[in-house]
């Protein structure tokens, strides 16, 4: 068994375009994958956005740009209510809830729903009473460092320690849509590690359409990291929102089926482990001692009348010492093992 199980979180995010329906759908679709948890973004928009903000390239999905982005995501954002039947269906599942409130109202109505972790946005960083309400909630953090200088990252964790937030996570990962390879930089995983000695996570967030996407995570588990973020979605080919970077349900459960093998590949530390499980192949491969020749039942044993060879029977060479100078005990034939119970 592996010394550990990296968390895979599912983030819906807007991927559910604005439909209860779809947001129940998805969540069915992250546990029948495997999933251990979805990712929920609760909006007040008042709250959260001037409704002046501009829309275009890189701040919603491709094609999505068309309308003030204000509207565009209140047309999408869900009710509180509906939320609560969301959250409801897929605790149901089996899946932890992990929410990313924008805002303070989202917030206290996050706290309604009890959820098992928070993700604390980049957009938040420098809104620091926000920051320091979010760990005074007493749930563990993942915290999105995505586009934050290492500096901000160091502000942002003494705040959350501050109140008494310690179960901290960074989440890495850039959060173009989608996220070119090149700049996913796996090798950072382990300088944030030992940086903040703090747990390290990936949000990935690579081209979906990319059979590579499966196998970042699966890269990141070698790297050390406690858990995976992806998204997931009903069904790319509409294109709703987040559909860049967003998975179906068996590309998810390809995902998870990957990172666990990767974990299963990494195995233990406990190199008494390695020879357990590599104790058949030492009995196929390692040699034997062998007759050499006919040996006659009272004949004293030299090593010339012995060899190695492998085979089914007979002593290890490392205790021909053991068999040389002894008496045989029965006839023995050329080629058959050689052991202490055959001679005299």
């Amino acid at each position: 068994m592996p010394e550990r199980q990296t968390y895979i979180i599912a983030e819906m995010a807007y991927s559910h375009d604005g439909s209860p329906a779809l947001a129940k759908r998805i969540c069915e679709a992250a546990a029948n994958a495997g999933a251990d948890a979805i990712s929920i973004h609760i909006t007040h928009m008042p709250d959260y956005m001037v409704r002046h903000y501009r829309t275009g390239p890189g701040r919603v999905s491709a094609g999505k740009d068309t309308k003030p982005i204000f509207d565009y995501l209140v047309e999408i954002s869900l009710s509180f209510d509906a939320w609560k039947e969301v959250v409801a269906l897929a605790r149901g599942r089996g899946l932890d809830i992990v929410v990313m409130p924008n805002d303070r109202e989202s917030l206290a109505f996050s706290a309604t729903l009890a959820p098992d972790a928070y993700v604390l946005s980049a957009a938040c960083f420098e809104e620091h009473d926000f920051v320091r309400d979010v760990g005074r909630q007493g749930r563990p953090i993942y915290l999105r460092i995505g586009g934050a200088t290492l500096g901000e990252v160091e502000i942002a964790v003494g705040l959350l320690r501050s109140v008494g937030s310690q179960q901290i996570t960074l989440l890495y990962g850039h959060q173009n849509y989608p996220t070119d390879i090149g700049q996913t930089n796996l090798r950072s995983l382990g300088l944030l590690r030992s940086t903040f000695g703090l747990p390290v996570g990936l949000a990935d967030h690579i081209d979906a359409e990319d059979d590579f996407a499966a196998v970042v995570p699966a890269m990141a588990v070698a790297l050390g990291v406690c858990c995976i973020e992806k998204h997931i979605t009903h069904d790319r080919a509409l294109k709703g929102e987040d559909h860049e970077s967003a998975l179906n349900e068996e590309e998810f459960r390809l995902v998870v089926e990957r990172v666990r093998q990767a974990e299963r590949a990494l195995g233990r530390t406990d190199l008494s482990s390695l020879l357990l499980d590599a104790g058949s192949y030492r009995a196929n491969v390692r040699k034997r001692i062998v007759a050499k020749r006919a040996i006659a039942r009272g004949e004293l044993l030299t090593s010339d009348a012995l060899t190695c060879k492998r085979s089914d029977d007979g002593a290890w060479p490392s205790q021909l010492e053991l068999l040389v100078g002894r008496r045989a005990a029965a006839d023995i034939a050329p080629d058959q093992g050689v052991t202490l119970d055959l001679l005299g």
